[in-house]
């Protein structure tokens, strides 16, 4: 073949591959002319090439060195293609592309859980009522968790198989205040104590957390769960503000007419002391303990009985929730079932 024809068929090829890719509408025809121009088997780029096997031996230089130049620029152009098309494709999700008046997709966001909710709500409610909110240690001594709250050590409230002792801190020790043994708080009283201890009256306070008693699990008891614990200490409080106080929350948590029941009772820390009821929808139910002061609480802290008394009240904030969300089984709340707890 002479150098002549040779040096025309490779302008030729690229010129033909040039407009094929440019013209290639998408991945697929892109795909197909690379195959027709520079396929490794069948290309019309690869026929040529065999062509240089009759080119005069003194043409070959010529003829090799247009033929490395038209393969560059036949992949030079197949890669402008391929840029081409890219962009094009990302043009597509440019902002300018999308129909605005289609509706939006609201983004998928976590909430709190049902227990955070009413926490929180219980907050606010009390918050609205005058009570501040004070925390106290998870961890508690024999002291705040019992003798400050005038549980006798033979009280069976302090069986060891009724709470959880730590056994690092030897539960078979004496209670002096240098050496109490440690154990999971068993109830939000604790707080109080530990408030009154550094703040003289009227105190006005709640706390509310977890709390720890090996219960068998089942629909109303838990071996973790929360409460919250109300505390009026002032001059001339009466068992009538303890009534009105739980009976403004009720109707502010659970909304429309809530009626407040008491029954007498017995609690260690409080005298007189009584279960609290209320009536919901046609129906009493109890949802914790409440009563005075004991006046031997107010001198475990420092008060004067004679001068001022107090009231205080416990209510499990699961029951709280169960109640207000119609749920049967306390333990629902700790399976973590999406299912179960995106309804809240």
């Amino acid at each position: 073949m002479a150098l002549a024809e040779f040096l025309a068929e490779l302008d030729d090829l690229l010129t033909g591959a040039k407009t094929a890719f440019d013209k290639a509408p998408d991945e697929a025809a892109l795909e197909s002319a690379r195959i027709e121009f520079l396929g490794a088997k069948s290309g019309r780029l690869k026929s040529v090439q065999k062509s240089l096997g009759s080119i005069d031996k003194s043409d070959k230089p010529a003829a090799g060195k247009h033929f490395n130049e038209v393969k560059q620029a036949i992949e030079a152009a197949f890669d402008a293609a391929v840029g081409r098309l890219a962009g094009r494709r990302g043009e597509s999700d440019a902002p300018g592309e999308f129909d605005l008046t289609l509706p939006g997709r609201r983004p998928r966001l976590g909430h709190l859980h049902p227990i955070t909710q009413t926490i929180e709500d219980l907050k606010e409610i009390m918050g609205r009522l005058g009570f501040s909110v004070a925390e106290g240690p998870e961890i508690e001594d024999e002291w705040h968790n019992f003798e400050a709250l005038n549980i006798p050590r033979e009280h069976p409230a302090r069986d060891p198989l009724e709470n959880f002792y730590l056994a690092t801190a030897g539960a078979a020790a004496g209670t002096s205040k240098d050496d109490r043994p440690l154990l999971l708080r068993s109830q939000t009283s604790t707080v109080q104590i530990r408030v009154m201890e550094r703040t003289k009256p009227p105190v006005r306070i709640i706390s509310l957390g977890r709390v720890y008693r090996p219960d068998p699990a089942d629909a109303t008891h838990y071996p973790m769960f929360h409460q919250i614990e109300g505390l009026l200490v002032d001059q001339h409080v009466t068992m009538a503000d303890l009534k009105s106080v739980l009976r403004l929350f009720a109707m502010s948590y659970f909304g429309g007419e809530v009626h407040i029941r008491f029954r007498p009772s017995f609690f260690p820390f409080t005298e007189p002391s009584v279960e609290v009821d209320m009536q919901w929808h046609d129906r009493w139910i109890e949802m914790g303990g409440a009563g005075m002061v004991d006046p031997n609480v107010l001198r475990a802290v420092g008060y004067d009985p004679e001068q001022v008394t107090g009231f205080a009240f416990g209510l499990g904030v699961e029951r709280v929730c169960a109640r207000r969300h119609q749920v049967t089984d306390i333990r629902e709340f700790y399976k973590n079932d999406v299912r179960f707890l995106e309804q809240f």
